[in-house]
């Protein structure tokens, strides 16, 4: 058994009007066309196309939680050039982001910007080795523990690119988007974030036994209207195992 990365979701109170930030910022495609070989699965929100070689979706789902405090995921984006950084920058402004501090300094070479509803990305400087050949989602930058990165890697079957000082990532096999954990200490929860949610290969339960057994929590035994299944992986950030719709 295993589960793979269906969706990056964030937490929105406008999941459309965010969904066409991202969409605009990124040239995204909506999921759900005739094409999608994935348009079947249990998803109760908008869904974009990521377009990225480790094959998740760009999820937005409606929540009525308020953002506390700096988002502990964040996204990484890489840029060719300082051109096409400064382009991006641009766009994302225009398209209704704002620039942010997150203690970053006035000689940080990347740039620090906020989406409409306050989530924090960033835009890295080109040269970036570690995101090389990544995609302009070169990483979803995540606080947290060593032994987390552990347990995404046993979750998802993707193996560790980085375990140095504290720090870890994990990478698909096929390429495409790192995640990355920083190490201790742990910020405190913001109240909205993104979260990861995963498909199982087969049975939904017994993957969710699986998780458990790895170092999840089940959060709670009534199921989404989804059919999706909350759990909190072992540095108490949540994330769902969907359900699959019968054909």
């Amino acid at each position: 058994m295993s589960s793979r990365l269906f969706a990056l979701s964030f937490d929105a109170q406008e999941p459309e009007r965010l969904a066409r930030f991202w969409a605009g910022l990124l040239n995204l495609e909506a999921a759900g066309a005739p094409h999608d070989e994935t348009a079947d699965e249990a998803y109760d929100g908008v869904l974009l196309l990521s377009g990225n070689d480790a094959g998740y979706r760009l999820g937005f789902r409606s929540s009525p939680a308020r953002k506390t405090d700096q988002n502990r995921l964040h996204f990484d984006l890489t840029s060719s050039s300082p051109d096409d950084q400064r382009e991006l920058v641009a766009r994302a402004l225009d398209l209704g982001g704002r620039h942010c501090d997150v203690g970053q300094g006035p000689d940080a070479s990347h740039v620090v910007l906020a989406d409409p509803e306050g989530n924090e990305f960033c835009v890295i400087e080109p040269g970036n080795s570690f995101l090389a050949g990544c995609g302009r989602i070169g990483a979803l930058a995540c606080d947290g523990s060593r032994a987390v990165g552990y347990f995404w890697s046993e979750a998802l079957g993707w193996p560790l690119v980085w375990d140095q000082d504290e720090e870890t990532a994990v990478q698909s096999p096929d390429g495409g988007t790192k995640i990355t954990w920083g190490g201790p200490p742990l910020m405190p929860d913001p109240g909205r974030d993104l979260h990861l949610d995963l498909t199982p290969d087969d049975d939904q339960e017994a993957e969710v036994e699986r998780l458990v057994a790895l170092g999840a929590k089940r959060l709670d035994v009534a199921r989404g209207g989804d059919g999706a299944v909350l759990l909190a992986d072992p540095d108490g950030n949540t994330f769902r195992v969907l359900a699959r719709r019968r054909r």
